[in-house]
C-alpha cells in the first residue's frame, strides 16, 4: 500500500509544481508514484514538469516514480478513461490516491473529477491563488496569505466535527 498522486499540466508548469509544493509541505502527503496528465499542446512541458516534483521531493526527502499520460486537446473522454484506469489499478492495491486539479485544462480537470463521483480518491487538491497576477514564480515566492491549499474531499466531508 503507497500514496499515490495525479495531476495535471495546464499552460503554467508553476501552478503544477507549486501547487506539488503545496500538498507536500503544508498536508504531508508524500506519493511514491505520480502521474502527469497533459493534453497534447502542452506536452512539451512535462520534463520540466517532472524535473519540478523530483527537487521538491527531494528537498523533503522521498523520490517518487514520476510518469506522465498525453491526451488529445480537449478529450475529456479520453482523459476520464485513463484516469478511471489508473485509479482503480491503484484502489484494487490498497493505495492512497490524492487527485490535484490545480494546473489543468478544463477537458482534463473535467475528465478527472466525472469518474471520481463514482470509484472515490482520498484527496482532490486545489491551490487557490487569490490574484494571480505575478503568480508565475515558485510557491515560497509567493506569499502564503495569497495562497490557499484546498481539499474538496476533506471540506465535503459533512460527517466530520
Amino acid at each position: 500500500m503507497g500514496s499515490k498522486y495525479i495531476t495535471m499540466l495546464g499552460r503554467s508548469g508553476w501552478a503544477l509544481v507549486n501547487a506539488y509544493y503545496a500538498v507536500v509541505r503544508e498536508k504531508k502527503y508524500q506519493p511514491d508514484e505520480v502521474v502527469i496528465f497533459a493534453e497534447e499542446s502542452t506536452a512539451g512541458g512535462l520534463e520540466a514538469a517532472s524535473a519540478g516534483i523530483r527537487a521538491v521531493s527531494v528537498k523533503y526527502g522521498f523520490q517518487p516514480e514520476i510518469r506522465s499520460e498525453v491526451v488529445k486537446d480537449g478529450d475529456f473522454i479520453e482523459a476520464g478513461r485513463k484516469v478511471t484506469e489508473i485509479i482503480r489499478a491503484w484502489k484494487a492495491s490498497g493505495n492512497r490516491i490524492a487527485v490535484d486539479i490545480t494546473p489543468g485544462r478544463k477537458a482534463l480537470v473535467v475528465g478527472a473529477l466525472i469518474p471520481l463521483n463514482k470509484i472515490g480518491v482520498d484527496h482532490i487538491f486545489y491551490l487557490q491563488i487569490d490574484d494571480t497576477c505575478d503568480s508565475a514564480k515558485p510557491y515560497m515566492m509567493i506569499p502564503l496569505g495569497r495562497q490557499t491549499l484546498r481539499d474538496f474531499i476533506e471540506e465535503a466531508d459533512v460527517s466530520r466535527p
